[in-house]
């Protein structure tokens, strides 16, 4: 089963997609499970969580001060703007998992040294809006410390969903056995897409007038 671990919606500030496009989207798409993964937001799993075509994980991308942060299978929403400890004891006083999103990204990652000094649960191997070089970074320091590893598209708009995901077992049939495979490292790596020189270009110059407009404040 396609799993993709990195979807936006329409309740991020910067998502555009509907409840509705994202299950039909994914239906189309072969995947069947996904991660909902919104800036700082926790609406959509109530909405999602009773759908009767994609198994939905609740999940939340965190701004910590450092850097994003994926709040997997959580059960609360988890508040922006902590330090890095602070987050991921957060996370896990509310049952999930927190997970360093995509590292290497210089405007809202984490970075190799704040990933490596502190207690990550894993590391987002793979991202649809990352460089290729970022995520062959992101995978190999996911596996010389040993950390399961995750994946997503990181889709904002309906046409992005499931360009980067792993495969869990089609045995699978709620988020609470998704996320003990992913954590289990019962999964399978897939060739996911990332983000091109030219596409690359775009999102950076987009992200920067964003963080300038927000006051230098991360999503």
């Amino acid at each position: 089963m396609k799993a993709d671990l990195h979807v936006h919606t329409m309740f991020s500030l910067d998502g555009k997609t509907t409840m509705e496009q994202l299950v039909e989207t994914a239906k189309e798409r072969g995947i069947g499970c996904i991660a909902v993964t919104d800036h700082n937001e926790f609406k959509a799993f109530e909405l999602l969580k009773d759908n009767k075509d994609v198994i939905i994980i609740p999940a939340e991308e965190v701004s910590s001060k450092e850097g994003h942060i994926v709040a997997l299978g959580i059960d609360r929403l988890i508040p922006r703007g902590r330090s890095i400890q602070e987050t991921i004891d957060l996370i896990h006083e509310a049952g999930g998992y927190a997970i360093a999103a995509h590292p290497y990204r210089w405007w809202s990652g984490l970075g190799e040294k704040n990933t490596l000094s502190y207690p990550f649960d894993g590391i987002e191997a793979r991202n649809g809006r990352s460089i290729p070089s970022a995520n062959v970074k992101s995978e190999a320091l996911a596996k010389r410390i040993g950390k399961p590893i995750t994946a997503g598209s990181d889709a904002h708009v309906p046409k992005h969903i499931g360009e980067g995901y792993i495969e869990i077992p089609d045995t699978v049939t709620t988020w609470q056995e998704a996320v003990d495979a992913i954590m289990s490292g019962n999964v399978k790596e897939s060739d996911s897409e990332s983000r091109h020189m030219k596409g690359t270009l775009h999102y950076g110059f987009k992200s920067i007038f964003e963080w300038i407009f927000r006051g230098f404040k991360k999503m």
